[in-house]
């Protein structure tokens, strides 16, 4: 009983980092799923945007984690898959599998916000181009995607109101983008705003809510899409503000 519960606890810590991190819910239960099955058990999975449940076919025992927090980090996900895949060839025992999924939790990310700033100003710039916009534009639109990254790091950092942050990093982007052709720095206000909020669209939200769907994943592939569309809406919402005021 006490390796099936250490096996329950194994696939539940697998799906909580692998939901965290912005893994679609097919591909979580399908992980949680192969990890049972290396060790000859039938497991039965239910994920939501919150909560990881999981149980297996010989036990009535139930296994829960609860999710609070999200973000996107491919770079976990992939590294949860190939290590469920090194438990499935038996490369790796399942103790060991356990032991290095706690560290794939713990592992954060050196935060060097000046890199974030700086990718996004370039980010920024470079979809600006890809979008149809002109090169003279470049420059400010790179000043406009790092002021609204910057607004956006601060408000998440310091006031921790989810959608807020992507209202108050639109709204600042928007109203750089009016400066920068006060100025003289710019000349599009539209393609420099287009440019600009791009890294703050839900791109991997959306992916993964047509994935879920498709994979008949209904509630999940639902509230998904629903948050990425409220996230769309603040974004409008702050370009909206900031041309209510600077305009």
């Amino acid at each position: 009983m006490e390796e099936k519960n250490f096996l329950l606890e194994t696939c539940v810590l697998a799906g909580k980092v692998m939901l965290e991190n912005g893994a679609e819910m097919y591909r979580v239960e399908d992980t949680m799923n192969r990890i049972a099955a290396s060790q000859e058990e039938e497991g039965i999975s239910f994920v939501t945007q919150t909560v990881v449940l999981m149980s297996l076919e010989s036990t009535k025992n139930i296994q829960m984690k609860r999710v609070s927090e999200r973000t996107t980090n491919l770079g976990k996900v992939s590294w949860v898959n190939d290590l469920s895949w090194g438990l499935s060839t038996n490369r790796i025992t399942i103790k060991e599998l356990n032991k290095q999924l706690r560290e794939v939790e713990r592992y954060k990310a050196p935060t060097q916000v000046w890199l974030k700033i700086l990718s996004s100003a370039l980010i920024s710039g470079c979809l600006m181009i890809l979008l149809g916009g002109t090169w003279p534009d470049f420059f400010a639109t790179c000043l406009v995607g790092a002021g609204g990254y910057g607004a956006y790091y601060i408000s998440a950092t310091y006031l921790r109101l989810k959608y807020i942050d992507e209202f108050i990093s639109a709204f600042i982007m928007g109203s750089l983008a009016f400066i920068m052709i006060k100025i003289g720095w710019g000349f599009s206000l539209d393609d420099m705003i287009i440019g600009s909020i791009m890294p703050l669209v839900p791109g991997v939200a959306l992916t993964n809510t047509i994935r879920d769907l498709q994979e008949g994943h209904m509630l999940s592939g639902v509230l998904r899409g629903v948050e990425a569309l409220i996230i769309a809406m603040m974004i409008g919402a702050g370009i909206a503000a900031s041309f209510g005021v600077m305009g």
